[in-house]
């Protein structure tokens, strides 16, 4: 039995959790798909899934397996494009990734421009707060703010964003502006969890790198109700650069202690490693770089503040 068939229906099995379901996608039948999977476990010598009445999990050898199966699938079905003259054209379908509010603000013309230029090319964008395994979630391209975990990635930097405090006008007039980050403590904290996970606010001082243990009066998951209860005056809270660049040009919002901010984070394209890259990839990574660098650029605060973090008036 061809080996890459049976790669190709043991991926099936993984990714659609259950041989029915595998065998619909593959346009065949649950004993085809059965028999293929058995050949393929008795050639390896060992055992890929767990199998019960209800479920199909995968068995620490199979989970080392998908990723490299996956890999090589991709590479197989790019070189037979290779071969048949279709790499100059990119197609498919491509799956993006991207934290919510950056790509709220940025992508989607960025998205539907390269769709205009490739019309060959169909898309599916996934805006998430959390980091995904672009492997096992069969993503092909993400956009990733801060460090990369992952060094199997290829990366490709097009910008930088800071982390900031902010408050409104009306809280700042009332509470006054703090002047070091102990005066936090006095303060009213708003904690977006996804930038103070433990409560910590990392920060700057000069060239020292400090850390300061902040208590929360409000902690929110979600980076907009946190922005928006700052902008209510309710307290100080921390953001990206980016989600909070038009509320600070429109003034209801303050940056404070800017002088102690920590380093910026980068802005990185990332796609799966690959000995060949899908062309409709190669295609979005190359369309997709200086614009977002552009847009990374017109979302970044733009204002005269004094050296304690206020605008100059």
């Amino acid at each position: 039995m061809d080996r890459f068939h049976q790669l190709r229906v043991f991926v099936a099995v993984a990714e659609s959790g259950g041989f029915a379901t595998a065998a619909t996608r593959l346009r065949s039948s649950p004993p085809t798909v059965t028999r293929a999977l058995a050949a393929l476990e008795r050639r390896l010598g060992a055992q890929l899934f767990t199998r019960t009445t209800r479920s199909v999990q995968l068995t620490e050898p199979g989970l080392r397996l998908l990723d490299r199966a996956r890999r090589l699938l991709a590479d197989l079905d790019v070189a037979e494009k290779e071969v048949a003259g279709e790499s100059s054209m990119p197609s498919g379908h491509l799956t993006i990734t991207a934290p919510v509010t950056l790509g709220r603000s940025a992508l989607p013309p960025i998205v539907t421009g390269f769709l205009t230029a490739h019309p060959r090319v169909t898309a599916k964008l996934m805006l998430l707060d959390r980091i995904v395994n672009l492997v096992e979630e069969g993503i092909d391209v993400g956009i990733r703010v801060g460090q990369l975990p992952d060094s199997s990635l290829i990366a490709r930097q097009v910008g930088e964003v800071r982390r900031i405090l902010v408050a409104s006008p009306s809280y700042l007039s009332q509470r006054g502006a703090p002047n070091s980050p102990a005066d936090l403590k006095l303060h009213s904290i708003i904690a977006f969890t996804g930038l103070l996970p433990n409560r910590d606010w990392s920060f700057r001082e000069g060239k020292t790198a400090s850390r300061i243990t902040l208590t929360p009066r409000f902690e929110i998951n979600d980076a907009s109700a946190a922005i928006a209860a700052a902008e209510e005056g309710q307290g100080i809270t921390i953001a990206l650069s980016y989600m909070v660049a038009r509320q600070i040009r429109e003034r209801r919002l303050e940056p404070v202690l800017e002088t102690f901010a920590p380093p910026p984070l980068p802005v990185r394209l990332v796609y799966p490693e690959s000995r060949l890259v899908a062309p409709k990839v190669r295609a979005f990574v190359d369309y997709t770089a200086p614009k977002l660098r552009a847009a990374l650029q017109d979302l970044k605060p733009s204002a005269v503040r004094s050296a304690t973090g206020r605008r100059k008036t």
